[in-house]
């Protein structure tokens, strides 16, 4: 194969690796598992096995990768990560995958990843400017403005789901504190609170729960609830939005994930929040569903390797090899 890229998608329980052309096709895929409780090192290695798997690999022209975390884009290293992923904090992806595969290699957020899958081959491309957001087990996603990708002064921009929102005063978030908006509208948030009001203590899938919410559905009291809980989840998303799009003014804003794609009882309520607050000028944008489905998280790590990246200087030092902040 001849101008071809490697994507990797790394979480904490499966590795999935692709081959893409530089117009953004998924050639060649396969999923392993991630040998996380391992450590670091069985990571790496894993990663490295999979992308060898891949038709053509050693003559891809290099590897980009993304995964949860903090992510420093310009030197390749992970600044922070959650549990997920023990000791993932510190490691060098980009020199470690490269001395395994000889390969270039980029790495980003994975959030940052859907974000320029979606910038670059999907729902936002020729957007000078737009927000993505990806709604799944947690909230992320990225701003493009100028045509690039804001990673911010600490690695942090997008990091959409750690906004304080009054919706979720009180509740815990996977970042170890309370009331962010990823505490009420992601998907283990929005089936937690559908169980808490309808005493179903079995129910732990969100898909279940979108299904209880369909208007042909049950009208007892899980129907209630699973309406109540997507109702206060997508709308606080919907207004988390909105105060973001009015801040910054964007073309265009695109929402994929787990959670987007359950259909009509997530966005009914989201679009009406979100039109609710926008102000006069952007008050003709409306939500539109990612176009890469799950393809965009390989698909995005390849497009890496493509993006305008002009490397920062101004960022500080003080977690540059990856110790956790």
């Amino acid at each position: 194969m001849t101008a071809t890229l490697l994507g990797v998608d790394v979480g904490g329980t499966k590795i999935a690796a692709g081959v893409v052309s530089a117009d953004g096709a998924l050639l060649a895929s396969l999923v392993r598992p991630t040998p996380a409780a391992q450590g670091r090192t069985a990571v790496l290695d894993a990663i490295a096995a999979a992308v060898r798997e891949l038709p053509g690999w050693d003559g891809a022209e290099g590897l980009g990768i993304g995964t949860g975390g903090v992510i420093d884009r310009d030197r390749g290293v992970v600044r922070s990560a959650n549990a997920l992923l023990p000791g993932w904090a510190g490691t060098r992806l980009r020199e470690e995958l490269s001395a395994r595969l000889g390969l270039p290699v980029a790495a980003d957020n994975d959030a940052n990843v859907f974000a320029l899958a979606e910038q670059t081959y999907g729902a936002g491309a020729g957007c000078a400017s737009a927000l993505y957001v990806s709604v799944g087990t947690g909230i992320g996603g990225g701003l493009v403005t100028g045509g690039r990708l804001l990673r911010g002064a600490h690695w942090t921009a997008g990091e959409f789901g750690h906004m304080a929102v009054p919706e979720a005063a009180g509740r815990p978030c996977n970042c170890g504190r309370a009331g962010h908006l990823e505490a009420v509208a992601s998907g283990p948030a929005i089936t937690a609170r559908f169980r808490e009001l309808s005493g179903e203590e079995d129910v732990y899938d969100l898909r279940k729960v979108a299904a209880l919410a369909e208007p042909d559905a049950r009208n007892d009291g899980s129907g209630t609830a699973s309406r109540t809980a997507l109702a206060e989840g997508a709308g606080a998303l919907g207004r988390a939005l909105a105060g973001l799009v009015n801040t910054v003014d964007p073309e265009r804003v695109v929402i994929g994930g787990g959670v987007a794609s359950i259909g009509a009882p997530f966005w009914q309520p989201l679009t009406e929040a979100f039109a609710a607050e926008l102000l006069p000028g952007p008050a003709g944008i409306r939500p539109v569903p990612a176009a890469l489905g799950p393809r965009a998280a390989v698909i995005g790590a390849a497009a890496l390797l493509l993006e305008h990246h002009i490397p920062a200087d101004h960022h500080d030092d003080a977690n540059k090899d990856g110790d956790s902040a």
